[in-house]
């Protein structure tokens, strides 16, 4: 039977906070639902930051919600606290939201933005270590843009600590040229934050209050500011518009099967191959072209999957091969064939060396070991048991306008082509039904059922009618 383990790298920074920014609109986004709750590989762009966190194995996540509140905090995830900001007031304002539940005692606050998804733990946890290392009271995330417009420019002191933090607006033309930019994402010594926070005004053109004011604020004071700079600017990017959502979709989803094919598995087209971030496969599985892999599949060793097939939160054991078909929310046990053009839906259980084949639909049932339904069947909320063998065009007829009924096949049966199994009704084990019979009683075990019309061949009359072919 298949084993679903998953090794993450965690690791343990006890006395941090995380402040999640998710309180803005994203307008240009041009949607009616907030920007955070659109989704990147099938989860929403906050929950990929929420999971990025708790990789990095931090203590206690705030996320400050606002605009659409109630269906951001839907999309989320049990494992969080929330924060209202009814007015968005700027940055700065968000995190003096927040500040009731980042003072009890946590030595260091890490805030981020709620719309990078590409951020990965392991960089958080670095930033977070670089932060403490260097005993410093407030560090910046930052990145060398190759394109820095419009991006708030870090400049430095001779000794590399950070001087300021200048807008694109407000650079000169010296600052202008520098690519190392802003992520808006910092790490600060709790109690020097708190302090800063009381500071902050809001005496700009805008009426808010930002948090790189903070930064501002400490630095007048004499504190150490740092900046930690990443590589892989793609970490950073944010997300602000549809465009920008299907580069960071590119970017996880080429992630996402980098990984898979590091770890064992042959991914034969990666640029028409989607598989979301939670699915788990096993190595030497093959993936064929024009797969979409949703949810929390899993599927184990030494299978092949495709091509041009649909697995949905669906777990699918060893040495299982699917070709041209969907499997949503079922479970397909070891070296079972599925398709081509078969559909198994929801809560269904396929046994072990089974034959699910062209345009077959299972539907809330269960298959027994060794059992062949080849072609253009349908089996819904059915119990069919071990070695049955069902004929071309078999129907379980298990809906009578009204309520869903129940079909039972036994061990061993025999279901002739063209037969209509009318629930409820019972095959009992090594039963026969004749071909192109409609079965509406109970067939005992060792029987066959024949239910259906006396032949009668009328001599002449086609001829009688006039219907003969010239």
């Amino acid at each position: 039977m298949l084993t679903h383990i998953l090794f993450k790298e965690v690791f343990h920074l006890d006395s941090i906070n995380a402040v999640i920014l998710a309180a803005g609109e994203g307008k240009r986004m041009k949607s009616k639902h907030p920007k955070v709750s659109h989704k990147v590989c099938g989860k929403p762009i906050i929950q990929h930051v929420i999971d990025s966190v708790h990789l990095a194995g931090l203590k206690k996540v705030v996320v400050v919600v606002g605009h659409k509140a109630d269906e951001v905090k839907k999309c989320i995830g049990t494992d969080v606290d929330f924060v209202l900001q009814s007015e968005q007031l700027g940055t700065g304002h968000a995190v003096i939201c927040a500040s009731e539940y980042i003072k009890e005692g946590i030595d260091y606050t890490l805030v981020l933005t709620g719309d990078t998804p590409l951020i990965t733990g392991e960089t958080l946890s670095s930033f977070v270590e670089f932060h403490k290392k260097n005993k410093l009271n407030a560090t910046i995330l930052t990145s060398d843009f190759e394109d820095p417009t419009g991006y708030g420019r870090i400049v430095r002191n001779s000794d590399e600590s950070v001087e300021k933090i200048v807008e694109h607006k407000d650079a000169s033309e010296d600052e202008k040229k520098i690519k190392e930019i802003n992520s808006g994402m910092f790490c600060f010594n709790t109690k020097d934050l708190i302090k800063a926070l009381n500071k902050i005004n809001n005496n700009n053109a805008q009426g808010e209050y930002y948090l790189t004011d903070v930064i501002e604020i400490m630095e007048r004071d004499g504190l150490s500011i740092g900046a930690y700079k990443i590589e892989n600017p793609t970490e950073i990017m944010g997300i602000n518009d549809r465009t920008q959502l299907a580069c960071a979709e590119k970017v996880m989803r080429h992630r996402i099967l980098n990984n898979l094919m590091i770890n064992g598995v042959t991914i034969m087209d990666p640029d028409s191959t989607y598989i979301e971030k939670d699915a788990f496969i096993g190595a030497d599985t093959v993936v064929y072209p024009n797969t979409i892999i949703e949810g929390n599949t899993v599927i184990g060793e030494d299978c092949i999957i495709g091509p041009n097939s649909r697995i949905v939160d669906s777990t699918v054991h060893d040495l299982v091969e699917i070709n041209n078909s969907v499997v949503l929310k079922s479970e397909v046990k070891k070296e079972t064939h599925v398709g081509p053009f078969a559909y198994i839906r929801p809560e269904s259980l396929i046994g072990s060396n089974v034959k699910i084949g062209d345009f077959v639909e299972i539907k809330k049932s269960t298959i027994g070991d060794g059992t062949k339904v080849s072609h253009l069947t349908y089996v819904g909320d059915s119990e069919v048991g071990r070695n049955v063998n069902f004929g071309c065009g078999t129907v379980t007829v298990n809906y009578n306008g009204k309520n869903k009924n129940k079909t039972i096949i036994g061990d061993n049966a025999f279901i002739g082509c063209n037969t209509n199994l009318v629930a409820p009704v019972k095959v009992g084990n090594d039963a026969y039904t004749a071909a192109g019979s409609t079965i509406t009683r109970e067939v005992p075990d060792g029987a066959l059922a024949v239910a259906r019309e006396r032949q009668v061949n009328k001599e002449g009359w086609v001829e009688r009618k006039g219907l003969k072919r010239k």
